[in-house]
C-alpha cells in the first residue's frame, strides 16, 4: 500500500491489532504483556505489533532493559478526520430514518386506535 489512510485501515483490520491498540491505550506495554491474553505465540503477536508499528500506530521505546510498545495516535487522528465526512452524511440520512419510522409508529398507532 502506498498511502498512509490504506496502511492504518489495513493494520486495524485486524481484530487482534485492535485489541493490542486498546490495551495500549491504557499505557506502554511490553510485547510480553501485549501477548498474554491471546492464544497464540509471541512471535505472532511481535509480528501484529510489528504491522501495527509499519503503520505508526505504535512506535517501540528502550526503558533500561525493555522494550515498551506505546500508542501514536496520529494516523488514528488522520483516519478519524476522514471517516467524519461520512459520519455527517450518514447522520443525517439516520436521522431522517429516524423522523419517518416516528411517523409511520404514529400512523400505526392512530389507525389502531380508530378501530
Amino acid at each position: 500500500m502506498d498511502d498512509a489512510l490504506s496502511t492504518t485501515f489495513a493494520a486495524l483490520a485486524d481484530p487482534t491489532r485492535r485489541a493490542i491498540l486498546a490495551r495500549l491505550a491504557q499505557g506502554p506495554a511490553t510485547v510480553n504483556e501485549l501477548a498474554e491474553p491471546f492464544a497464540m505465540t509471541l512471535p505472532s503477536v511481535s509480528r501484529h505489533v510489528k504491522v501495527l508499528e509499519e503503520a505508526g500506530l505504535v512506535s517501540k521505546v528502550r526503558e533500561a532493559q525493555f522494550r515498551s510498545c506505546r500508542l501514536e495516535a496520529l494516523p488514528l487522528e488522520a483516519a478519524d478526520s476522514w471517516l467524519a465526512e461520512y459520519r455527517h452524511f450518514f447522520g443525517a440520512r439516520l436521522d431522517r430514518l429516524e423522523a419517518q419510522l416516528k411517523t409511520m409508529m404514529a400512523t400505526k398507532t392512530q389507525t389502531e386506535g380508530d378501530r
